[in-house]
Protein backbone atom coordinates (compact mmCIF):
# COMPACT_ATOMS: atom_id res chain seq x y z
CA UNK A 1 0.00 0.00 0.00
CA UNK A 2 2.19 2.31 0.75
CA UNK A 3 5.04 1.65 -2.19
CA UNK A 4 1.52 2.29 -3.96
CA UNK A 5 0.89 5.96 -2.73
CA UNK A 6 4.62 6.47 -2.67
CA UNK A 7 4.51 5.56 -6.60
CA UNK A 8 1.25 7.60 -7.38
CA UNK A 9 2.83 10.79 -5.32
CA UNK A 10 6.24 10.49 -7.14
CA UNK A 11 4.10 10.05 -10.99
CA UNK A 12 2.34 13.19 -9.79
CA UNK A 13 5.39 15.60 -9.06
CA UNK A 14 6.56 14.67 -11.97
CA UNK A 15 7.67 17.91 -14.26
CA UNK A 16 5.34 18.37 -17.37
CA UNK A 17 8.67 19.51 -19.18
CA UNK A 18 12.72 19.88 -18.66
CA UNK A 19 14.44 22.75 -19.93
CA UNK A 20 17.99 22.45 -21.61
CA UNK A 21 20.52 25.26 -21.82
CA UNK A 22 22.28 25.34 -25.55
CA UNK A 23 25.81 25.83 -24.11
CA UNK A 24 27.57 26.18 -27.20
CA UNK A 25 25.04 27.97 -28.87
CA UNK A 26 24.99 29.99 -25.88
CA UNK A 27 29.03 30.40 -25.45
CA UNK A 28 28.97 31.60 -29.07
CA UNK A 29 26.22 34.43 -28.28
CA UNK A 30 28.35 35.81 -25.62
CA UNK A 31 31.55 36.48 -27.21
CA UNK A 32 29.74 37.77 -30.23
CA UNK A 33 27.53 40.09 -27.73
CA UNK A 34 31.08 40.91 -26.21
CA UNK A 35 32.93 41.94 -29.72
CA UNK A 36 29.84 43.82 -30.80
CA UNK A 37 29.35 45.65 -27.07
CA UNK A 38 33.42 46.25 -27.58
CA UNK A 39 33.72 47.66 -30.88
CA UNK A 40 29.92 49.85 -30.06
CA UNK A 41 32.04 51.10 -27.07
CA UNK A 42 34.62 52.29 -29.22
CA UNK A 43 32.29 53.94 -32.06
CA UNK A 44 30.52 55.77 -29.03
CA UNK A 45 34.12 56.98 -27.53
CA UNK A 46 35.12 58.25 -31.22
CA UNK A 47 31.89 60.24 -31.68
CA UNK A 48 31.47 61.65 -27.99
CA UNK A 49 35.08 62.85 -28.40
CA UNK A 50 34.58 64.50 -31.43
CA UNK A 51 31.26 66.45 -30.54
CA UNK A 52 33.63 67.47 -27.42
CA UNK A 53 36.21 68.69 -29.38
CA UNK A 54 36.90 72.71 -29.11
CA UNK A 55 34.37 74.69 -32.03
CA UNK A 56 37.42 75.88 -33.87
CA UNK A 57 38.49 72.12 -34.83
CA UNK A 58 34.57 71.41 -35.29
CA UNK A 59 34.18 74.13 -37.39
CA UNK A 60 35.80 71.93 -40.79
CA UNK A 61 32.90 69.71 -40.35
CA UNK A 62 29.31 69.40 -41.18
CA UNK A 63 28.05 68.87 -37.61
CA UNK A 64 24.66 68.06 -38.77
CA UNK A 65 25.04 64.93 -40.67
CA UNK A 66 27.48 63.88 -37.62
CA UNK A 67 24.56 64.17 -35.36
CA UNK A 68 22.20 62.54 -37.41
CA UNK A 69 24.57 59.58 -37.74
CA UNK A 70 25.31 59.65 -34.16
CA UNK A 71 21.55 59.50 -33.69
CA UNK A 72 20.80 56.27 -35.97
CA UNK A 73 23.55 54.65 -34.08
CA UNK A 74 22.47 55.20 -30.92
CA UNK A 75 18.82 54.09 -31.66
CA UNK A 76 20.44 51.04 -33.71
CA UNK A 77 22.47 50.15 -30.87
CA UNK A 78 19.52 49.89 -28.38
CA UNK A 79 17.02 48.00 -30.70
CA UNK A 80 19.89 45.77 -30.46
CA UNK A 81 20.66 45.52 -26.84
CA UNK A 82 17.13 44.86 -26.33
CA UNK A 83 17.22 42.29 -29.10
CA UNK A 84 20.35 40.40 -26.57
CA UNK A 85 17.68 39.09 -24.21
CA UNK A 86 16.49 35.78 -25.80
CA UNK A 87 20.29 34.99 -26.84
CA UNK A 88 21.68 35.20 -23.67
CA UNK A 89 20.40 32.03 -22.45
CA UNK A 90 19.09 30.13 -25.07
CA UNK A 91 17.14 26.75 -23.71
CA UNK A 92 15.35 23.99 -25.45
CA UNK A 93 12.30 22.35 -23.51
CA UNK A 94 11.02 18.73 -24.25
CA UNK A 95 7.47 18.13 -22.84
CA UNK A 96 5.37 15.18 -21.83
CA UNK A 97 2.00 15.81 -22.59
CA UNK A 98 1.14 11.85 -20.93
CA UNK A 99 1.83 13.60 -17.39
CA UNK A 100 -0.76 15.87 -18.03
CA UNK A 101 -3.52 15.54 -15.02
CA UNK A 102 -6.73 13.84 -16.06
CA UNK A 103 -9.63 15.99 -17.35
CA UNK A 104 -12.06 16.42 -14.45
CA UNK A 105 -8.49 17.53 -12.32
CA UNK A 106 -7.97 20.42 -14.85
CA UNK A 107 -8.92 23.63 -13.73
CA UNK A 108 -11.40 25.88 -15.80
CA UNK A 109 -9.77 28.15 -18.60
CA UNK A 110 -11.01 31.83 -19.90
CA UNK A 111 -9.94 33.06 -22.84
CA UNK A 112 -10.15 36.67 -23.73
CA UNK A 113 -10.15 37.83 -27.19
CA UNK A 114 -10.28 41.98 -27.98
CA UNK A 115 -10.80 43.98 -31.15
CA UNK A 116 -12.36 47.60 -31.97
CA UNK A 117 -12.02 48.27 -35.39
CA UNK A 118 -13.14 45.92 -37.92
CA UNK A 119 -10.89 48.01 -40.78
CA UNK A 120 -7.52 47.13 -38.64
CA UNK A 121 -8.69 43.97 -37.76
CA UNK A 122 -10.50 42.08 -40.68
CA UNK A 123 -13.15 40.27 -38.98
CA UNK A 124 -12.60 36.88 -41.21
CA UNK A 125 -8.99 37.02 -38.59
CA UNK A 126 -11.27 37.37 -35.47
CA UNK A 127 -13.23 34.75 -36.14
CA UNK A 128 -10.61 31.66 -36.83
CA UNK A 129 -9.05 33.38 -33.71
CA UNK A 130 -12.42 33.02 -31.72
CA UNK A 131 -12.75 29.13 -34.04
CA UNK A 132 -9.58 28.08 -33.57
CA UNK A 133 -9.93 28.87 -29.53
CA UNK A 134 -13.27 27.21 -29.03
CA UNK A 135 -11.59 24.14 -30.62
CA UNK A 136 -8.51 23.92 -27.82
CA UNK A 137 -8.29 20.40 -26.56
CA UNK A 138 -9.37 21.03 -23.39
CA UNK A 139 -13.23 20.05 -21.81
CA UNK A 140 -15.74 22.00 -23.35
CA UNK A 141 -17.10 22.35 -20.03
CA UNK A 142 -14.20 23.95 -18.69
CA UNK A 143 -12.97 26.34 -21.14
CA UNK A 144 -15.06 29.57 -22.09
CA UNK A 145 -13.99 32.09 -24.96
CA UNK A 146 -15.00 35.77 -24.15
CA UNK A 147 -14.91 38.18 -27.68
CA UNK A 148 -14.71 41.72 -26.37
CA UNK A 149 -15.53 44.48 -29.52
CA UNK A 150 -14.87 48.06 -28.16
CA UNK A 151 -16.00 49.55 -31.27
CA UNK A 152 -19.27 47.79 -30.88
CA UNK A 153 -19.40 47.14 -35.11
CA UNK A 154 -22.34 45.16 -36.10
CA UNK A 155 -19.80 43.44 -38.70
CA UNK A 156 -17.99 41.85 -36.07
CA UNK A 157 -21.32 41.07 -34.45
CA UNK A 158 -22.43 39.34 -37.78
CA UNK A 159 -19.03 37.75 -38.10
CA UNK A 160 -19.67 36.17 -34.70
CA UNK A 161 -23.37 34.59 -35.29
CA UNK A 162 -21.76 32.93 -38.76
CA UNK A 163 -18.67 31.55 -36.40
CA UNK A 164 -21.23 30.37 -34.07
CA UNK A 165 -23.04 28.46 -37.05
CA UNK A 166 -19.82 27.14 -38.18
CA UNK A 167 -18.28 26.02 -35.03
CA UNK A 168 -21.37 23.74 -34.79
CA UNK A 169 -19.52 21.81 -37.14
CA UNK A 170 -16.12 22.56 -37.09
CA UNK A 171 -15.58 21.57 -33.57
CA UNK A 172 -17.27 17.84 -33.40
CA UNK A 173 -15.44 17.43 -36.85
CA UNK A 174 -11.59 18.65 -35.11
CA UNK A 175 -12.31 16.38 -31.98
CA UNK A 176 -13.77 13.55 -33.74
CA UNK A 177 -10.27 13.62 -36.07
CA UNK A 178 -7.54 14.87 -33.79
CA UNK A 179 -6.98 17.66 -36.11
CA UNK A 180 -3.98 19.15 -35.13
CA UNK A 181 -4.39 22.84 -36.87
CA UNK A 182 -7.47 23.79 -35.54
CA UNK A 183 -7.64 27.62 -36.86
CA UNK A 184 -10.08 26.94 -40.17
CA UNK A 185 -8.45 29.35 -42.28
CA UNK A 186 -4.75 27.38 -41.76
CA UNK A 187 -6.09 24.35 -42.29
CA UNK A 188 -7.88 24.94 -45.07
CA UNK A 189 -4.68 26.88 -46.80
CA UNK A 190 -3.04 24.67 -49.09
CA UNK A 191 0.08 24.88 -47.07
CA UNK A 192 -1.44 22.88 -44.39
CA UNK A 193 -3.64 21.08 -46.69
CA UNK A 194 -2.17 17.99 -45.72
CA UNK A 195 -2.41 18.29 -41.67
CA UNK A 196 -5.51 15.34 -41.26
CA UNK A 197 -4.80 14.57 -38.08
CA UNK A 198 -4.92 11.06 -36.71
CA UNK A 199 -3.72 8.90 -39.28
CA UNK A 200 -6.32 6.00 -38.83
CA UNK A 201 -8.87 8.23 -40.47
CA UNK A 202 -6.92 10.59 -42.73
CA UNK A 203 -7.95 8.48 -45.85
CA UNK A 204 -10.94 7.08 -45.02
CA UNK A 205 -13.78 7.80 -47.02
CA UNK A 206 -15.88 9.20 -44.19
CA UNK A 207 -13.68 11.80 -43.13
CA UNK A 208 -12.73 12.89 -46.53
CA UNK A 209 -16.63 13.69 -46.78
CA UNK A 210 -17.08 15.44 -43.71
CA UNK A 211 -13.84 17.66 -44.47
CA UNK A 212 -14.93 18.52 -47.73
CA UNK A 213 -18.67 19.15 -46.58
CA UNK A 214 -16.69 21.44 -43.77
CA UNK A 215 -14.73 23.38 -46.51
CA UNK A 216 -17.89 24.15 -48.27
CA UNK A 217 -19.24 25.67 -45.39
CA UNK A 218 -15.81 27.71 -44.64
CA UNK A 219 -15.83 28.74 -48.21
CA UNK A 220 -19.29 29.43 -47.75
CA UNK A 221 -19.06 32.32 -44.41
Amino acid sequence: MHVCEEMEGSHQSLPLNTLHVQNLVLIINRLHMLLHSTALAFLFYYRVCFLLQPSETRESHNLLPWLLVFASETILSFIWILEQAFRWRPVTRSVFPERLPEDHELPPFDVFICTADPTKEPTLDVMNTVLSAMALDYPPHKLHVYLSDDGGSPLTLHGVREAWKFARWWLPFCRRYKIKSRCPKAYFSSALEGDDGDGDFARSSLFMADKHKIKVDFKGT
